[in-house]
């Protein structure tokens, strides 16, 4: 049984008030979440020895929220992900987008779903965010209308159930940008976190972390974590895809079809563990390259530093509409777009 309970979190610099949502299980262990980017504030769950502690990076005010440029634990959309040249053709169109990347488009644009100021509702054991991204925004075509559904079971488990409709052709690719270090955040690096990727296979990328359109096989390289690998181990070799990414910032093509196990996480040190399963097509590991200490401070007043946290982000693969051979995130008017991705933790 969850219970959910509601309260102030801080305002915008518009004025406008941000709502805390707490999410806790019959055992204690909660997730906070805020309806600001209906970003995971908190994961709170039990270590080796039954100690609560969280496994989610975040900040402690709205503002934090609302200056950060990471998206730190923040929904992402339209499209997650890059999108080469900031433009696609769809149908008999081209459509431009916002370069917020380079000459490329990442995780929606300048101003993204991380930026925007979700409706939240409490529906029994279920929190439900909705947010209806009018026709043209950040050059996207179709008044799209999402909902995402947030879940907190007595197993530990966070069910994110992400649903879209459009009123015109055009392309969806939702995702969440939680940065997690099962250690604890706060507590220092993820190097030394073992990691398992469910693929035999990664789109390759090039300078720009942009996919190629080339599928590639992981064997023989440092991405293969079809075994565990401590995620420190060969993150600076000198080989290419990770010189162009700086470390981990790929996306991996899990075996398998349908809802699935995608990855497993694990911290030696906690002891804790975190499974993710889901529907879709791609996952992105992502290191933590870019993180830089700067501020906002994290919770706490922490620095958050380089490779504090990293992210298992569940995707259509980056730069789809670009390539024949990589399924394309086409949401087409009047249709449902429908992923469910889980993330859950538990102990080794």
């Amino acid at each position: 049984m969850t219970n959910i309970t509601k309260r102030k979190f801080g305002k915008l610099s518009t004025g406008e008030e941000v709502y805390l949502f707490e999410m806790k299980n019959s055992s204690g262990a909660y997730v906070e979440i805020i309806n600001f980017g209906g970003a995971i504030r908190s994961i709170v769950v039990p270590d080796k020895n039954g100690v609560l502690g969280d496994v989610a990076l975040g900040y402690d005010t709205a503002e934090g929220y609302e200056k950060q440029d990471k998206y730190i634990g923040a929904l992402i959309g339209r499209h997650g992900n890059r999108i080469e040249d900031a433009r696609f053709r769809l149908g008999h169109r081209k459509y431009s987008l916002a370069k917020n990347d380079g000459r490329n488009s990442l995780h929606g644009g300048i101003k993204g779903f991380d930026k925007k100021l979700w409706d939240a509702a409490i529906d029994g054991e279920t929190l439900v965010l909705k947010y209806t991204s009018p026709d043209g925004e950040e050059g996207f075509p179709g008044k799209l209308d999402v909902t995402v559904k947030y879940t907190f079971d007595d197993e530990n488990s966070l069910k994110i159930d992400y649903s879209a409709e459009s009123d015109a052709d055009t392309v969806c690719n939702l995702t969440n940008h939680c940065y997690f270090n099962l250690d604890g955040e706060g507590s220092g690096l993820i190097l030394g976190h073992s990691l398992r990727i469910y693929a035999s296979h990664f789109t390759v990328g090039n300078s720009e972390c942009l996919p190629t359109g080339y599928v590639a096989k992981v064997e023989g390289t440092p991405l293969d974590f079809t075994d565990f690998h401590v995620v420190g181990e060969r993150i600076d070799e000198k080989h290419e895809q990770l010189l162009f990414g700086h470390g981990y910032d790929h996306n991996f093509c899990p075996d398998g079809e349908g809802f699935r196990r995608m990855a497993t996480l694990v911290a030696e040190k906690s002891g804790r563990t975190m499974d993710v399963y889901s529907d879709l097509p791609g996952i992105q590991f992502y290191s933590g390259n870019a993180l830089n200490g700067l501020p906002p401070l994290g919770k706490g007043g922490k620095v958050i530093e380089r490779r504090s946290g990293l992210c298992l982000e569940t995707q259509f693969y980056p730069n789809a509409m670009r390539f024949d051979n990589f399924e394309k995130p086409v949401l087409k008017k009047g249709e449902r777009w429908h992923h469910v991705t889980v993330y859950s933790f538990g102990v080794k």
